[in-house]
């Protein structure tokens, strides 16, 4: 079998334009409404939580709060959704405890 390499090369870069690839999205979000907020396409009013419990500081238990945030969105929408700095409607409760820091975030996701 002969094969052509310059037209398989032009087929594939064809291909590509033609079908580009995909960002990280598993399309579950159209299970909810979706709007346009600040340029950016949000939960209407779905929200996502993340917390973190036994952390030596604040600034530790909030990051450690928004990883567990960001961990479940991109498993159930994709990384696209996941990132905590794009999302609305941020809130963030921390206590401390003997046990260390605790805190407790929820947002709605962007894109």
């Amino acid at each position: 079998m002969t094969v052509n390499l310059p037209r398989t090369v032009a087929v594939a870069a064809l291909m590509l334009i033609a079908f580009p690839v995909q960002a990280n999205d598993t399309g579950l979000s159209v299970l909810h409404a979706l709007r346009r907020e600040g340029g950016r396409t949000c939960f209407f009013d779905h929200y996502h939580y993340g917390d973190s419990s036994g952390k030596k500081t604040e600034r530790a238990a909030k990051a450690g709060a928004v990883e567990s945030w960001a961990g479940f969105v991109a498993l159930e929408y994709g990384s696209d959704w996941a990132n905590f700095s794009r999302a609305h409607s941020k809130s963030t409760k921390c206590e401390h405890s003997p046990a260390g820091w605790e805190c407790l975030i929820e947002a709605r996701p962007c894109l």
